[in-house]
């Protein structure tokens, strides 16, 4: 039986878990394989829990959560979530903190030898996806995060050939950026050079019955690119999308403000930002 049949689906308070089927072996594997197996979760590697122990790796997660140690001993735990266990709003909040907990340990571990070495496995298997682009001829991309903070944008990946952008074919909900990171895929390709592929050969030129359009791409006559360069959200931006600015602030005094504007500028800063 593959493991991902031996879970049942199940959605509850706004949180979708996975619980071990009746005819499965509770035996095998522990919540980490679990986690990492479920169907939504495939970008993910499997965190050593010998890196886990290792306190050095997790320096400065503590201040970040309330539960630190509770979400740790649940990572650790041989154990996967049952029927009962979605009776508890406490174990909502917790399984909720386990997860940006891990995913920000997993971070940090793809960085490390044995962290590239299963995102090859994966990358070369091409378990990420591939570019959506038809000149990159389904080459495979690498998950990137935009931001290190939790909850400001979702995972996106990263195509070698095009070096660009996109939102991974199975959109990943509830998978943050932060789980992977700004630099994974640079990192990843500077480790393994051997894996960086050529540019695309091949240009796609826009026509019109057989000419070529003038200030289009192809054409002699081609306006330059001015796009502005993205690679991460930085602390400037962060602070922006995070806080309303002076404006808005006046807005939102105003005696004129409709209580949708108010909404609307008050809008939680806990939601990704997509």
């Amino acid at each position: 039986m593959c493991i991902r049949d031996r879970y049942q689906r199940r959605v509850h308070g706004g949180y979708t878990f996975y619980l071990m089927s009746e005819d499965s072996d509770r035996g095998d594997g522990g919540w980490i394989q679990w986690f990492c197996s479920l169907a939504e979760h495939q970008f993910f590697v499997e965190v050593d829990e010998d890196y886990i122990r290792d306190g050095f790796n997790l320096y400065g997660l503590k201040q970040k959560f309330p539960h630190y140690e509770e979400c740790i001993e649940m990572i650790l735990s041989p154990d996967v979530p049952e029927e009962e266990d979605l009776e508890d709003e406490k174990f909502h909040e917790l399984y909720q903190e386990a997860t940006d907990l891990y995913g920000l340990i997993h971070a940090r571990f793809i960085l490390s030898p044995r962290g590239l070495s299963l995102a090859k496995e994966k990358y070369l298997k091409g378990k990420f996806g591939t570019c959506p682009k038809v000149v990159c001829d389904h080459q495979h991309v690498l998950p990137v995060g935009l931001s290190e903070e939790l909850r400001t944008s979702r995972v996106k990946v990263f195509c070698p050939r095009c070096e660009d952008i996109f939102i991974p074919k199975k959109k990943c909900p509830d998978v943050d950026g932060a789980y992977f990171g700004c630099s994974f895929p640079m990192f990843f390709l500077q480790t393994y050079p051997d894996l960086t592929p050529q540019p695309p050969s091949n240009t796609y030129v826009s026509k019109l019955y057989g000419f070529r359009i003038h200030q289009k791409k192809g054409s002699k006559f081609s306006l330059p690119e001015t796009g502005k360069e993205i690679t991460f959200y930085d602390e400037e931006y962060l602070k922006k999308i995070k806080s309303p600015s002076d404006s808005q602030k006046k807005s939102l005094e105003s005696p004129q403000a409709t209580s949708m504007q108010r909404d609307s500028i008050k809008e939680s800063p806990i939601n990704f930002k997509e």
